[in-house]
Parts: structure tokens; C-alpha cells; sequence
């Protein structure tokens, strides 16, 4: 008789993907705030972006890699600074060069999900005051408009902003992102409000927009425990960088979420991790069962499908990369089986790139590009990954344990 494991096998319509972001992956995004961020003098910023990827001019050969890993989707964002490096000015030429990789991806059998803002804005959005400035879900609203009106009926997802609870967090209350502000909460909690604004009028405007496509964001998230007399901490956190968001999407297609790790919150506050616990380079536990908890989380709180749209880890060490995909898609089969309706899963990331306030010395991709060269080479996490996405099943004994 097998003692095997019995196979987790997925929907058949299940969306397997990978993910990047503009900024991360192009390299010259010379008109954005955060170019302007990270090249300051004094900047907490380990490096530069520079060419990143070079994926402006190398976006083929980025398709292809996906398409080859036999994977259903590509997700990729639109860099606004490109589109309007000047206030009401916008690039038609621009414009054109995000649909050809929304038509690129059709032709390679890859369905296009589009992120409309991640992290990053143009310059003079930033000198009016970035999420702070009034008018900033119009002038949002008006830029996702403008690059809807062709994009539309070639995406298949969109996703209006990347982790605006993370853009609010890192800019005015940890100081990692721009504007660099530290411990502002009051701050944190107003430009909450109006990202969450101008996420409402970019989904208007992208159901006025041509085509028929699911609309929602993308939410950071993480398991968070409450050791003893933590509650109260555990709870304000939760409300400032989750509920205020979870609670008013239910007008949403999906909530688009985005884990890595669990949080730990005692008297004192936050904690990455408890002692003892494995730690991943980026300082994080890892606790790849973060995947159901959130996801279970934001079904409950919204109400919406979900599209686990990140979910990754950084490490140079890629068996320790296939050991965390396969813990990480066992909870999310967990899930699966309990009836929650998830419709997809893409892993962060396609490529080794410019992990923001941590330059490239993180690597979350499971494929490593060469710095002077941009020659791309796929790693055994790629094949591992592909290979469930193509079968709809992952197989064998787990290759974590909580205990581990």
C-alpha cells in the first residue's frame, strides 16, 4: 500500500501567474518621485534603481520567460511618470508601449493583468503634495482614464493601486518610501483616505473606460498575532494598515492579496518575528502559512473573490525559494478546500530587481538577471513553480514544517 501523500490538485480555471512592478524591473524612470528619492544625497536608499532590468527594452524576452514556465498570466504595472511626466501632458508613445506588452502577452497565451500605480508617481504629482494634495484621485483618475481608453479591451485584470496602505505606511510613518516622513500617524491615516479615494474613481473610470475586465486593488497583509497584552496594539495596526481598507471594497470585482510573513505584537508593540524564529533576509519570519490567514481575512471581512496577486520570498538560497512555494501554496489549498474562493495566485517575483529602500541586495526572483549584462537565467524555483502550474497539482511530502 502507497503511503504517499495524497496530490493537492487546483481549479482547472485557476489563474497561475507571476508578478513585477515598472519601477523595479525598467530601469530610467527619471521623472518619477521615487528616481528623485533615491538619488538624494542623503538618502536611506541602499542604491539606486539605474537600469534595473533594463525591462523597458527587454519586455519580450521577459514574456517569453513567463510564457515558457507555462504559467496563464503575466502581471505588470504602468509607470504614470512615463505616461504624464508633465501635468496634463500626456504620451501617446507611452501609452502604445504598455498595450504592445498587453498584446505581447495575448500572443504568448497570457492573460494581462495591469496595475495602474505601484509606489511610484510622477514628479510634479509629488511637488503638489502627492496623496496629500486634494485633487490627487482626479488627477489619478484622469491619468487611469487616459491610458484605459486603449489598454481596456486587452487587460484581463486591473488592479487600480499596489499596497496603498504600504505608500501611506512607508512614506509618512517609517520614512522608507517618499516623502520620507517618520512617524506621522495622523498623516498615515489621511493619505489612507485618499488613496482609498482615488482607488473609487479609478474604478469608475475604468468601467467607463472600453472593455470588460475585474477591478480591485491590491492590499498588504500579514498574519498578525497578539502575544499577551498586545490586543491593543495588535488591533490598531490592524485597522490602520488593513480594516479601513477591507471595509469599504465591497463595490469591488476582487480584493487583490499580498502577504509574505506574520507580525507579533506585545506591550511593546510590533515585532517581526519571536525568538527563535527562521528569518529570511529581508528580516522577516518565514511563515509561508500567512497565505490563508490573510486570505481568509479579507474573504470574511469583504466578501470579494480573491486573487492572491504577491506572495513570495527573498533568499539567495532557491531550494529555501521552493520550500517556501510549497508551504505557501499547501495554505492556500487549505483554503481552496474550505470553499473560499480564490481565483489565482501569482508568485513574486519574475526577476531579481530593485527592491526598493533595499536596492538589489534582496532576491526574490525566480529568475536572476545579470547586473552588466541583463542576461536573464531561470532557477530551479522557475521549473518547481511551472510545473504546478502546469499540471493544477503539487505533489510529494511537504517540504516545510512549522516546526522548522
Amino acid at each position: 500500500m502507497s503511503t504517499s501523500p495524497e496530490p493537492l490538485v487546483f481549479p482547472p480555471d485557476f489563474l497561475w501567474g507571476t508578478a513585477t512592478a515598472a519601477h523595479q524591473i525598467e530601469g530610467g524612470n527619471i521623472n518619477s518621485d521615487w528616481w528623485v528619492f533615491e538619488n538624494k544625497g542623503d538618502s536611506s536608499v541602499a542604491e539606486p534603481s539605474g537600469d534595473a532590468c533594463d525591462s523597458y527594452n527587454r519586455w519580450e524576452a521577459d514574456l517569453d520567460l513567463v510564457a515558457s514556465m507555462g504559467l496563464q498570466s503575466y502581471r505588470f504595472s504602468i509607470e504614470w511618470s512615463r505616461i504624464e511626466p508633465e501635468e496634463g501632458r500626456y504620451s501617446f508613445a507611452e501609452r502604445d508601449h504598455y498595450l504592445q506588452i498587453c498584446k505581447g502577452a495575448r500572443a504568448r497565451g497570457l492573460l494581462p493583468v495591469v496595475t495602474f500605480h505601484h509606489f511610484t508617481s510622477p514628479r510634479w504629482f509629488a511637488e503638489r503634495g502627492g496623496f496629500e494634495w486634494s485633487e490627487a484621485p482626479e488627477r489619478f483618475a484622469r491619468y487611469v482614464s487616459f491610458v484605459a481608453e486603449t489598454l481596456g479591451p486587452e487587460i484581463a485584470l486591473a488592479c487600480t493601486i499596489n499596497e496603498p496602505n504600504i505608500v501611506a505606511f512607508m512614506g509618512y510613518g517609517f520614512g522608507a518610501f517618499p516623502p520620507g516622513i517618520v512617524n506621522d500617524f495622523e498623516r498615515v491615516r489621511s493619505v489612507n483616505a485618499t488613496l482609498l479615494e482615488a482607488h473609487h474613481q479609478a474604478v469608475t473610470a475604468l468601467r467607463n473606460a472600453p472593455g470588460v475586465f475585474p477591478i480591485g486593488l491590491t492590499l498588504s497583509m500579514a498574519e498578525l498575532i497578539a502575544l499577551d497584552g498586545g490586543e491593543e496594539a495588535r488591533d490598531d495596526f490592524q485597522e490602520m494598515m488593513e480594516d479601513c481598507y477591507l471595509r469599504e471594497l465591497q463595490d469591488d470585482d476582487f480584493i487583490g492579496v499580498q502577504c509574505y510573513t506574520r507580525f507579533f505584537f506585545n506591550h511593546g508593540g510590533l515585532s517581526l518575528g519571536s525568538p527563535g524564529t527562521r528569518s529570511t533576509p529581508m528580516g522577516y519570519e518565514f511563515w509561508p502559512n500567512c497565505v490563508e490567514a490573510t486570505v481568509r481575512r479579507a474573504a470574511a471581512m469583504t466578501g470579494l473573490p480573491i486573487v492572491v496577486t504577491e506572495n513570495g520570498v527573498s533568499t539567495t538560497n532557491d531550494q529555501e525559494r521552493i520550500e517556501y512555494l510549497d508551504g505557501a501554496l499547501r495554505s492556500l489549498h487549505r483554503v481552496l478546500r474550505e470553499g473560499v474562493d480564490v481565483r489565482g495566485y501569482f508568485c513574486w517575483s519574475l526577476l531579481d530587481n530593485f527592491e526598493w529602500a533595499f536596492g538589489y541586495q534582496q532576491h526574490f526572483g525566480l529568475v536572476s538577471v545579470d547586473r552588466s549584462t541583463f542576461v536573464r537565467t531561470p532557477k530551479p524555483s522557475a521549473d518547481f513553480y511551472g510545473s504546478v502550474a502546469k499540471s493544477r497539482t503539487l505533489g510529494g511530502a511537504p517540504r516545510w514544517r512549522e516546526s522548522s
